[in-house]
């Protein structure tokens, strides 16, 4: 069993790499001036200081957007502030609130695509990827070993919708309670995921998952499924790197969350062959820049150069 402390975690928080614009309606970035009636008009860019609100350093999303700053040539002079995803999300709702102009580093699934109404902002350079899909992958021996769960886990599949109602859920109750909602109240999903399967005798199983909220959901979801089938589960919260070895080297059993091709896919190859791909979980995570549906912008192209 793995036997990590959080605070020893190395967390890399980015399912989706994305930018996140909050703003209030104003002029595009390239209308600095209105020549018909001589009105100075202010530029996304200025409002908000060239600033781009980010999470944790080191972070696959964070490294995407230092790209984002250097290929882009129109974002010269622009600084990504790094924080916290919570911090970012606390920047967030407020500029919401006051209607004011942001720029954050996010993605979906996200309990915010469910809180606000977002859009994606067009990425000419595809610098932040293609859309993503969330895989499954088991240690060597487990459809040997514990072939009902292996099963179950290899069924698992469900939508950027479910995550995200989760997530939301989860916001005003733990997750553990938001997924036992969801369970609830999608009963027909869950039962082709355990049609024809008996039910076990505190059979222990691992989950290996990363400690975003993305992945909190399906592990959680798929703890409840698999104890309402006898298993003893445990869910261990690593680091994409320690996660994608805990399962190679057979300290996990498995896990519902890596994020591929973009975001995870150097670690997927630095121990490919040495686990079992089941295959994708979920499909449609998002790559890409974001706005709120009120904001007048549609592509990064549209923000100006630092003046």
């Amino acid at each position: 069993m793995l036997q990590i402390k959080w605070k020893r975690l190395g967390v890399i928080a980015g399912l989706s790499l994305s930018l996140v614009a909050a703003g209030c309606g104003q002029e595009k970035d390239n209308a600095t001036n209105n020549e018909n009636n001589g009105e100075n008009t202010t530029s996304i860019g200025e409002e908000i200081e060239y600033t781009i609100t980010g999470i944790e350093p080191g972070a696959g999303i964070t490294e995407a957007t230092d790209n984002a700053l250097d290929e882009y040539e129109n974002l010269a002079g622009w600084e990504h502030e790094k924080s916290s995803t919570a911090a970012m999300l606390t920047s967030l709702g407020d500029a919401i609130k006051d209607k004011e102009p942001i720029i954050v580093a996010g993605w979906s699934p996200h309990f915010k695509f469910a809180k606000w109404d977002l859009k994606y902002i067009e990425d000419p350079k595809g610098v932040y990827g293609k859309v993503e899909r969330i895989q499954t992958i088991a240690r060597k021996g487990l459809k040997e070993d514990k072939p009902k769960a292996y099963k179950i886990l290899d069924r698992f599949h469900w939508e950027p919708a479910d995550m995200e109602s989760v997530m939301l859920d989860a916001q005003e109750m733990d997750f553990e309670k938001a997924a036992q909602k969801w369970v609830d109240g999608n009963q027909d999903k869950v039962s082709e995921w355990t049609k024809g399967i008996e039910s076990v005798e505190d059979t222990p199983i691992e989950l290996v998952l990363t400690p975003w909220d993305t992945e909190r959901s399906s592990a959680n979801v798929a703890k409840i499924v698999l104890e309402e089938k006898g298993f003893d589960v445990t869910l261990t919260a690593v680091s994409p790197s320690i996660m994608f070895k805990a399962i190679a080297s057979g300290d996990g059993d498995a896990s519902l969350a890596p994020w591929m091709p973009e975001t995870h896919g150097a670690f997927y190859e630095d121990y490919e062959g040495e686990f079992e791909d089941l295959g994708e979980n979920l499909k449609g995570a998002k790559i890409g820049l974001v706005v709120p549906s009120y904001m007048d912008i549609e592509s990064i192209e549209d923000l100006k150069p630092a003046e």
